[in-house]
């Protein structure tokens, strides 16, 4: 098709930035015009693939700052006025943690999308609510229980959508009574691998994409010798701060036959963390580099790290930490491609005697391998591109 203009934007976190920038390359690489609006410290990366970028203010999205105590989404989208009045997008891809953009398309009667960087967050009936870390149930009598449950669980989405009226009345835009009001009526882009998506009644505006990939550059780093299983630590970018994960893993497996590679993925503890004589520590490292080597990965189980690793049919050993971590970890445990070990009850023996498991029974790397197999790296990204083009041949409605 012919080229258009596509503003795509996303929260600052590299778990919801990477899609963003994976969109915005591929769509740029079909010949769009494409802008992304992130955190400023993504300019360099999104240059450097031949992106137009405009830095987003950042800002509290819910609950949204009082009156003059600092800038919410509502004053961010006021302030994308320039941009749209500049570039004059047809199209708005807003990641789900980053209203403000697709606040301001609908001011401004643009069509908007909406960039899921995990699994699909909105529950069918008769199932858990998304966040709970909570498998389907295997009866009628539990989705029974989860229907009946549902109005006290979704107390929060209630509140959400509160909020989010709140910032729609500040604007002039009419209330919603969606409880997932925030996400697009038009088409949704789950990027996340369809094997982690419960069965369900799909919505005809959900396009499950699978993973949208993007890795900045680092050097090869040096693995510990030997012939021993690899395994490759990965804890989250944004969580444990201390290294915990790390020093937990360390004590446990110090003695066993393996080698380890750990990063601190930028973090920076306040005390030193000691390697074992099997392990090595840095503070970056390139997964392209690492996981076509390992055996298994250990992870707080972030979205990216656990599509990464189940892309490249790696079983995994997830120890959750705060958001999305425990449901990717049931995700990946229900389908058979890894095991879950709830942060509470982290020690060395359990450490250890999940590692023995994961590596010492083979349907854990066949399921994974499984998975790898029917999403190749390329099928996110051309199938974001293909649902988005198929968005922008349907005629839209006459603009404010």
């Amino acid at each position: 098709m012919s080229s258009r203009r596509i503003l795509v934007a996303a929260f600052g976190d590299a778990g919801h930035a990477f899609p963003a920038l994976s969109l915005g390359v591929a769509l740029s690489d079909r010949g769009h015009d494409v802008v992304l609006e992130s955190w400023e410290h993504w300019r360099e990366a999104a240059e450097a693939h031949g992106l137009r970028f405009r830095a987003a203010e950042e800002y509290q999205t819910f609950p949204p700052p009082k009156p003059g105590v600092g800038p919410g989404p509502a004053e961010a989208a006021r302030a994308l006025a320039a941009l749209f009045a500049d570039f004059d997008p047809e199209l708005v891809v807003a990641d789900i943690l980053t209203p403000a953009p697709a606040l301001a398309a609908e001011l401004h009667g643009c069509r908007s999308a909406t960039l899921v960087p995990h699994v699909y967050p909105v529950a069918d009936r008769g199932m858990p609510l998304f966040s709970l870390g909570a498998m389907p149930p295997r009866s009628g009598i539990g989705r029974a229980g989860w229907r009946l449950g549902a109005p006290l669980l979704e107390a929060g989405l209630r509140r959400g959508r509160r909020e989010l009226n709140e910032t729609r009345t500040s604007l002039g835009l009419p209330p919603t009574e969606r409880l997932h009001g925030g996400i697009s009526e038009d088409l949704v882009l789950v990027a996340t691998l369809p094997e982690l998506e419960y069965p369900r009644s799909w919505p005809s505006e959900v396009q499950v994409c699978g993973p949208l990939g993007f890795e900045l550059a680092h050097p090869d780093v040096e693995l510990p010798s030997g012939r021993e299983p690899l395994i490759l630590i990965a804890p989250s970018t944004a969580q444990d701060p201390e290294g915990r994960l790390i020093r937990s893993c360390f004590e446990a497996l110090s003695a066993e036959p393996v080698r380890i590679v750990a990063s601190t993925n930028g973090q920076r503890p306040t005390r030193a963390i000691e390697a074992p004589d099997n392990a090595r520590l840095y503070e970056w490292l390139s997964y392209s580099q690492l996981m076509p080597l390992a055996d298994l990965v250990i992870c707080h189980g972030g979205h990216g790290t656990t599509c990464r690793a189940l892309g490249a049919g790696l079983p995994m050993l997830i120890s959750p930490a705060l958001g999305d971590m425990a449901e990717n970890a049931a995700r990946v445990q229900w389908a058979g491609a890894g095991l879950t070990l709830p942060s509470r009850l982290r020690t060395r023996h359990s450490i250890r005697w999940l590692v023995r498991e994961l590596l010492g029974q083979t349907r854990y790397r066949r399921r994974a391998a499984e998975i790898a197999a029917g999403n190749p790296p390329q099928r996110g990204p051309e199938q974001a591109v293909a649902a988005v083009e198929r968005l922008l041949e349907v005629p839209s409605g006459p603009r404010r």
